[in-house]
Order: C-alpha cells, then structure tokens, then sequence
C-alpha cells in the first residue's frame, strides 16, 4: 500500500523522538516532515538533535535530512503531510490549542499527545482498547467548527495508562469498579529532556508532580464517559485518589492501585481470567502497533519491574502483577506501563492506526 506521509510537530523533544524513532519502517506510515520551534528551524533534523538524541538507536537514515520546518508554518505543512502529529507543549496550553485548531482548520487532521485539548468538550481521548468508539464524535466536531478534513484526537495522560485497561477489563466482564486509590512511580523520561534536574532525582524520590495528580483522577472519567448531545459526559466513577511521585528509573510507570466494585466482588481467578482473555477492537484489527496481549500478568511475587517488563509487546501491553485481597477495599494490585511508548509515541501511533482503518484519516 502506499504509505500515508507523517509530519511531527516538536519532533525535536523527547516524544518528537519517540515518533521517529517508532515510525522508521512502519508498514502504513512514513515521516516527511517534521517541525519545531523557530529557533529549531531552518537546518536539517540531525543537526538539531546533535547532542539531545535520546533514543537507543541512532537516527533513521530518511529523517536524518530532512529540514526541520517552523511549527507556526502550516501552508508548507499541508504541501507534505496527510496528518501530523501533535508532539509538542508550551507554557501557554492555550497557544498549543490554539495552533492544534489551526493544523485542523488547514485541513490537516491531528492526533495529539498534548494536553491542551483533552478536555475540548467535542474532542476524543482515546485509548483504542477502550473507547473506540469515541471517535463517531468527529462529524460532529467538524460541523461545529466548519472544518472539511481536518480534525483533533488526542491521547491521555501517560500516568493513567498503566492501571486504566486491566480496570476497565474488569468493568466490561460486568464487575464495575466504584472506588480506586492510586499511587504511581513515574519515571524521570516523563518529565522530557533535559527532564527533572540530577540532583533532585539521584538516590531521591520527589512526591510531587504538577499536575499529575489532576490528571489521574479527572481523564479517566471522560474516557469510560460517553457522548450525549455532541459532547461528552463523564462517567460518575471510578472515583479515583492519586498520589504521584517521580522516581529514579529511566523508563516504565508502576502504579500501586487498591480498589472496591460496585457490586458484586469476583473471585481472584476470575479477575485473572479476564485479563487473560481481554482483546479488543485494535487485537481484532490487527492494527500494527496494537499489543497481540494487551494485559500480561507476572505470577513472580516481585513482578512487574520496570527494567524487566516495560518493553512487552512493543512497549504496547501493561503487566501486571501482585493481585490480592485488599483490608480496606477488595482488591490491589501493581501495574506497569512504558510511559514514552504506551503513554507517549505508541500510543498516539495507536490511535492514528485506528483512524486509518476507519477511514477518518484519508
């Protein structure tokens, strides 16, 4: 098939570099343009990432020359660009949203990683296994800003990602969850690059993350909401408290989750068992970058591990491990996720993978 052409705006920072490195040879994807900042601009991308290049691998041979464009230039974007990711942030969430409505308006569709749109009453917060359909809430969000082609979806908080699917496993199998308490361990690639000073992160755990807290406890509620009236409602639970704290590990999200059903309380077995079984849309679709296991469980006491488990199934999949009774609520449990793919570049491959095959993006 001939590959869709991919821009990457903030292809320079760390989830920019994700992209490029995630999407060298994907089956369906190609990258031919790539933006930045201003200063940024103007030299080719292996000049301007001499010296921040933060991946494992070096970087891809057809990136390497191509000219990094000025983000605010959006007529040159639409000459070599399907679609684009949104990989990059500002102080002002409010200049994010602002040129992410404008790339759309251009015609161009986003699927985003920031998070200036996430709550935009009429844009999807996607995560395929769980609310695909989400996305039938694009006619209507291009009716009510009278844009032909180009639309937004983003993706959720990267701290959320590792304990969100197993929960709402449990919901679909008829076991809804009322309350959660959530402690994460996020790592310090979370932060971008250069991230979070040495000196603070070294032998240190910082119990504090701006907010992060906020966006535990308040996305998941419109992910498992759903769309009345052309726009949408948040689910009334789970309720969820978080506490969020940085840790020294490179990459991989733990969350140490504890939570009590609404209803009836199912048996240790028959929470394995569902998240053994659990597939959904992208597994059926075979979507490229869609974990074959979306939920892996590590028998081993000690398991997940960040170092051991974050690279499963592409980095796609959240292992779990841990699982049993709780004093307080009925159940707890820990929960890995890789932060820079699941929660970042992967994730957002994911999505636009999704929109292809349901032909919003053409």
């Amino acid at each position: 098939m001939k590959k869709f052409r991919v821009g990457i705006l903030g292809a320079t920072g760390m989830v920019g570099q994700n992209y490029i490195r995630l999407l060298n040879n994907h089956p369906w994807f190609k990258v031919t343009y790539v933006a930045a900042s201003a200063n940024s601009a103007g030299v080719t991308y292996f000049d301007s990432i001499i010296g921040r290049w933060q991946m494992a691998t070096a970087v891809p041979k057809d990136t390497r020359s191509l000219i990094v464009e000025d983000v605010a230039n959006i007529n040159k974007a639409r000459k070599h660009c399907d679609f684009v990711f949104s990989a990059f942030e500002m102080p002002d969430k409010s200049l994010v949203k602002e040129m992410e409505e404008k790339y759309a308006a251009a015609g161009i569709p986003v699927v985003s990683n920031a998070s200036a749109n996430r709550f935009t009453d009429d844009v999807p917060m996607l995560i395929p296994e769980i609310n695909p359909h989400h996305i039938d809430i694009i006619p209507i969000q291009k009716k009510n800003r009278g844009w032909k082609k180009g639309f937004i979806v983003v993706k959720p908080n990267c701290s959320l990602q590792s304990y969100i699917t197993p929960v709402f496993a449990l919901t679909k199998a008829g076991y809804p969850v009322e309350k959660i308490f959530i402690t994460t361990l996020q790592a310090v690639s979370g932060a971008g690059y250069p991230g979070v000073p040495s000196l603070d992160m070294i032998g240190n755990v910082v119990p504090f993350i701006p907010g992060e807290e906020e966006k535990t406890e308040e996305e998941p509620l419109k992910i498992l909401g759903e769309i009345k009236d052309g726009k949408f409602q948040k689910a009334v639970y789970p309720a969820i408290s978080a506490h969020c704290n940085r840790v020294p590990v490179i990459d991989g999200h733990l969350a140490c989750v504890s939570l009590k059903f609404a209803g009836k309380k199912p048996a240790r077995e028959k929470i394995l068992k569902i998240w053994k079984e659990f597939r959904a849309l992208p597994q059926t679709l075979k979507l490229p970058m869609a974990p074959e296991q979306p939920i892996l469980y590590r028998n081993e006491h000690n398991r997940p591990q960040p170092r051991k488990d974050r690279d499963r199934e592409k980095g796609m999949a959240v292992t779990v491990g841990r699982l049993r009774e709780c004093k307080i609520f009925d159940y707890k449990f820990a929960a890995l996720s890789h932060n820079t793919v699941r929660g970042a570049a992967g994730g957002g491959i994911l999505n636009a993978e999704l929109l292809v095959k349901k032909g919003y993006i053409k």
